[in-house]
């Protein structure tokens, strides 16, 4: 796959979350060992002080891409639903880009955590207007795309840690929603992919349900449900279905 290099944030050794969703699911020594060693307060990475760290945050908590982030507006960030509208992409020459597709508009959720620090940003920026950039410089004109990897890897360094590129953090934030329980409809509205089954290629390995798990899972599901419980004879439908469900009937060989 071309991506697989890039994948590894959120597919080998390394254990970061235990939910029942991911139980058995592994991330990548590359990147969360660095984002668990630089976590603050609920797991916000915050590896120092300063705002140099924030489009790090967006990536790894809200999934948006490098031109995602440098188009983000103040317009576009709700504090009070606690959301953030993606309405453009970035372009190095023409600035503000429509997305690839209408899947690329999109609202993400943001944690209160996240949310907090977005305000506190806003503030040392003075109010920030509707129409600012979130990530601008002080004269309201976008940060080249090298300053903004600059004060990343400042902030990295400064912290102890080995640099992340901002698109390995958004493949993280695949992982880490995959590992929170959310399905993967969901996950491919947030992260504006045009079809889920783009989702499904890229992450499909990380969600429950694998050749090694389905028949477990399928034989605990059963057992809740009872539905072992029920006769089966030939020519003839379940005797015992669980409330509510399709009343299934063998197919005849001829």
């Amino acid at each position: 796959m071309a991506g697989s290099g890039r994948m590894m944030c959120s597919a080998t050794r390394w254990r970061l979350l235990s939910t029942p969703a991911m139980e058995s699911r592994e991330l990548s020594p590359t990147c969360s060992r660095r984002v668990r060693t630089g976590a603050g307060p609920g797991g916000i990475f915050v590896p120092g002080r300063g705002s140099g760290w924030l489009p790090w945050a967006i990536a790894l908590y809200a999934g948006l891409r490098r031109g995602e982030i440098k188009a983000l507006r103040w317009g576009d960030v709700d504090f009070e639903a606690g959301l953030i509208r993606v309405e453009r992409g970035w372009d190095p020459r023409e600035g503000p880009i429509e997305p690839k597709s209408n899947a690329g508009k999109r609202w993400v959720p943001m944690t209160g955590l996240r949310r907090s620090y977005l305000a506190a940003h806003r503030l040392r920026r003075g109010g920030g207007k509707e129409k600012e950039l979130v990530f601008g410089r002080s004269d309201g004109r976008a940060l080249r795309a090298d300053t903004l990897i600059e004060r990343g890897r400042k902030v990295w360094s400064e912290a102890g840690l080995t640099p992340v590129g901002l698109h390995e953090c958004r493949h993280t934030y695949a992982a880490f929603m995959i590992a929170a329980g959310v399905n993967a409809k969901a996950l491919s509205s947030y992260m504006g992919h045009s079809t889920i089954s783009m989702t499904l290629d890229r992450y499909g390995h990380l969600m429950p349900g694998n050749e090694d798990e389905a028949a477990a899972m399928l034989e605990r599901y059963l057992e809740r449900s009872n539905v072992a419980t029920g006769s089966w004879h030939k020519g003839r439908r379940f005797e015992s279905c669980p409330p509510g469900s399709l009343e299934l009937h063998p197919t005849t060989r001829k």
